[in-house]
C-alpha cells in the first residue's frame, strides 16, 4: 500500500481511530476478510481518496500497531484512556502534525468507505475558510431509520451548514403526523416524507487547531442529552459544514454487519488482497 500526495496547499493528514477493545464485536478490526484484517481494507480505500497526503492509525494497542507499521502504513501508539475516536486523533495531532493541517477521521471498522466520500468532505472544507469541521450524510430510504435513535438525522441549512443533529426524527411533518396519528402512520402512507431526512455520517474532517480546541471544550447539555459529541461543537458555535454524498458505507458493529461487508467485498473489487500488502 503506497501513500500518495497532491498539489493542494494544505496538507491533509487521515487519522484512523483504532481502539482494540469492542463492547459488541471483540477484536472486530482484526477479523479476517478475504486473508486480510477488517481494518487493512479500511486503510486501503482511505489511501484511494486523491486528497489524502498521509495515513495514520492511531491505536491502544501494541500489536496492533506493530501489524500495521510492518504492513501498511505509520501507526501511532495512543493512550487507552481516551473516551472517543476525536481525542484519540487529537493526540496524534497534537504531537505529530504541523499546524495548518487538514485532519480527517476515518472510522477503523468501516472496510466500504468510500474513497470518493472523504474526497468530497475534504474538497468542502478547503473551499470554504470560515468551516471549522465538514462531514457527510445520506439520504435516507426506510421508514425504520427515521424512527431509529441508532440513526443519527443532521438537518442544514440553505448553504449546507448544520443545524442539529438528533437521534430524535427531524425535521418533524407536523401536518402528516396530525392527519395520520403518528409520524410511523404518515411515513407509511405519504412514503414521500421519507425525502426530508438525512442521516449522518462517521467521517469528519477537522482543521487541525479547532480539533485541539474541541477535544478541550468542557461537554455541553444537548451533547449530554443527544449523547452526540458534534453537539458540543455546534453549542460552541462551530461552522460545520454537511456533505451528501451517494455512496454508503457500513459501519462494523455485530457479527451480522462482518458477515455483511465480507460478502460485499470477497465479491467486488472494493477493499484489498494481499498482494497490496
Amino acid at each position: 500500500m503506497e501513500q500518495h500526495g497532491n498539489n493542494h496547499r494544505q496538507f491533509v493528514f487521515a487519522v484512523i481511530p483504532a481502539r482494540y477493545a469492542s463492547t459488541r464485536l471483540p477484536g472486530k478490526l482484526l477479523l479476517e476478510i478475504g486473508g486480510l484484517p477488517l481494518i487493512f481494507h479500511t486503510i486501503n480505500q482511505t489511501l484511494k481518496a486523491r486528497t489524502v497526503d498521509e495515513l495514520i492509525v492511531a491505536t491502544d494497542d501494541e500489536n496492533l500497531c506493530r501489524m500495521v507499521r510492518e504492513n501498511c502504513t505509520e501507526a501511532c501508539l495512543t493512550s487507552p484512556d481516551h473516551q472517543s475516536g476525536s481525542d484519540r486523533i487529537a493526540e496524534v495531532a497534537e504531537k505529530l502534525l504541523p499546524e495548518g493541517a487538514i485532519v480527517v477521521n476515518v472510522q477503523g471498522d468501516e472496510p466500504l468507505i468510500s474513497p470518493a466520500t472523504i474526497d468530497a468532505a475534504v474538497e468542502a472544507l478547503l473551499a470554504d475558510e470560515t468551516a471549522d469541521i465538514a462531514t457527510t450524510c445520506e439520504r435516507i430510504e426506510e421508514a425504520r431509520d427515521v424512527l431509529s435513535p441508532d440513526v443519527v438525522k443532521v438537518v442544514t441549512d440553505a448553504q449546507g451548514f448544520a443545524l442539529y443533529f438528533s437521534r430524535s426524527p427531524v425535521p418533524f411533518p407536523r401536518d402528516a403526523v396530525k392527519k395520520y396519528g403518528s409520524l410511523e402512520k404518515a411515513l407509511d402512507t405519504e412514503p414521500e416524507l421519507i425525502d426530508l431526512f438525512r442521516k449522518h455520517t462517521g467521517l469528519y474532517v477537522y482543521r487541525r487547531e479547532y480539533l485541539l480546541r474541541f477535544t478541550k471544550m468542557a461537554q455541553t447539555p444537548l451533547e449530554k442529552c443527544e449523547l452526540l459529541e458534534q453537539l458540543r461543537a455546534l453549542e460552541n458555535g462551530a461552522r460545520i459544514r454537511v456533505v451528501e454524498t451517494v455512496d454508503r458505507s457500513i459501519g462494523v458493529d455485530t457479527r451480522e454487519d462482518f458477515e455483511r461487508v465480507r460478502a460485499i467485498i470477497e465479491k467486488s473489487d472494493v477493499g484489498c488482497r494481499t498482494s497490496d500488502v
